[in-house]
């Protein structure tokens, strides 16, 4: 049996024999300090200093690349090399969100031209003064003395909240106005949910807007405008009978009073039920005049008269455009909005719910 060695006498003393006998770093140490000796490790995951040369670290070592000319990439171009085409996507739906935002704030909420929203410029009626010179219809009561201009009041029921859908209502017309005239179709709707039924039903309502706006006393005065209604397809606007609590979301609640409004965003003459059954304080009571009155007012908004008019002519009629919900004195109306469009002046008008009261 042959004699056992420690670690270190193998190292000193290598055995006699070929050197294919022998451990290969025994053969690795034999071939002279030119080799380098190669390390016993064989773990994968090692990479080699130069995976090119090999083990032979005599070759001539690898010539450097040339420097290219190549551009830094910019912020943008790393932000669309790294997210491809949503990096184009992504702007388009951040303009896409603002627009549709935009319109929701000029939609439900804002956007309209009415009653409450307490804006416009102090200026003559486009249509001219000189042509409000009839005598007011005659009221046929009173509301108590001391009931604020612009308040509701007392009277018959209404419907606070509908479903924000309206129905069109069947029925058609023969063109009114001038020859001349571009007619302007309309259609006459009732929001779901509100019930007509204490003021004649649906009926009685569209033959008051028809018959409104048919009078020559009304927009088809002036020979730019003629109307036609229509109930089927897209009309230019359209004159809707809306409860209480949709008209705040659609026309806005600036001024805490109930009011009306065009919405230019829905294409509506939004009609405030709870005013058409209970009317306003300056048109005394004359609920048939208050209603002429809203049908052109709001009208005249869809229209494209945007500005309010204040009262120019003591004791004479209010202009159409005026927001003779709120009062037929200036000062009724400066109370209600300071430092609005209307100058507390002490200039009152009686109410009137036309824009051509002598034709």
């Amino acid at each position: 049996m042959r004699p056992s060695r420690s670690a270190e006498d193998s190292t000193q003393n290598p055995p006699p024999g070929p050197p294919a006998q022998r451990q290969p770093s025994e053969v690795r140490r034999s071939a002279g300090a030119s080799r380098v000796p190669k390390r016993d490790s064989y773990q994968p995951l090692r990479a080699q200093w130069d995976p090119v040369a090999g083990d032979d670290r005599s070759r001539e070592p690898r010539r450097p690349r040339p420097v290219r000319d190549v551009r830094k990439q910019s912020r943008l171009g790393k932000f669309v090399a790294t997210y491809g085409w949503r990096a184009y996507v992504v702007p388009v739906l951040v303009v896409v969100t603002a627009l549709v935002l935009w319109d929701a704030v000029g939609s439900v909420g804002g956007g309209s031209v009415g009653d409450d929203d307490g804006s416009g410029t102090v200026e003559q009626s486009p249509l001219g003064a000189d042509r409000i010179v009839a005598e007011a219809p005659l009221a046929d009561g009173e509301f108590p003395p001391d009931l604020a201009s612009g308040a509701l009041p007392e009277g018959g029921p209404f419907t606070a909240r509908g479903a924000q859908r309206w129905r069109v209502l069947p029925g058609t017309t023969e063109r009114v106005g001038a020859e001349a005239a571009r007619t302007l179709t309309y259609t006459i709707e009732v929001e779901d949910g509100v019930d007509t039924a204490g003021y004649g039903g649906d009926d009685a309502f569209a033959v008051m807007v028809d018959r409104t706006l048919a009078d020559p006393r009304s927009w088809i005065g002036n020979p730019d405008f003629g109307f036609r209604r229509i109930d089927v397809g897209t009309p230019d606007f359209r004159v809707s009978l809306t409860s209480q609590m949709t008209i705040r979301e659609g026309c806005g609640y600036q001024i805490r009073l109930e009011g009306s409004c065009f919405n230019a965003s829905l294409g509506r003459v939004l009609l405030n039920e709870a005013r058409w059954v209970r009317g306003a304080v300056a048109f005394q009571g004359d609920i048939g005049s208050y209603r002429q009155y809203l049908i052109n007012h709001e009208v005249g908004h869809a229209l494209g008269f945007a500005q309010h008019e204040r009262c120019a002519a003591p004791d004479g009629l209010a202009p159409i455009m005026m927001q003779q919900t709120f009062g037929t004195a200036n000062d009724d109306i400066a109370r209600l909005d300071p430092g609005g469009v209307v100058p507390a002046d002490g200039m009152g008008c009686r109410f009137n719910p036309w824009p051509y009261p002598r034709a």
